[in-house]
């Protein structure tokens, strides 16, 4: 079998996931769609940004990161 550069795809299959929130945060949130279609000329829908928003933030935490890491090659 040939080693390809890409490996294989990861499930992409999408779960539902149901959250109530605050009526700031969902104002901010507006806020937040309302500014992303001011700055990229696209409107988004809040439920197609939230996903986006929420990968970003665990990415861009790296202790989390580092530590999801270690859990994930069986260390603590």
């Amino acid at each position: 079998m040939v080693d390809l550069k890409l490996g294989k795809l990861p499930d992409r299959t999408p779960v539902k996931l149901s959250i109530s929130i605050t009526p700031d945060l969902q104002a901010a949130l507006q806020d937040y769609a309302a500014v992303y279609a001011e700055t990229y000329g696209v409107e988004e829908a809040i439920a197609e940004l939230v996903p986006a928003m929420l990968a970003a933030f665990l990415e861009g935490d790296r202790n989390f990161m580092r530590r999801r890491d270690a859990r994930l090659r069986g260390q603590k």
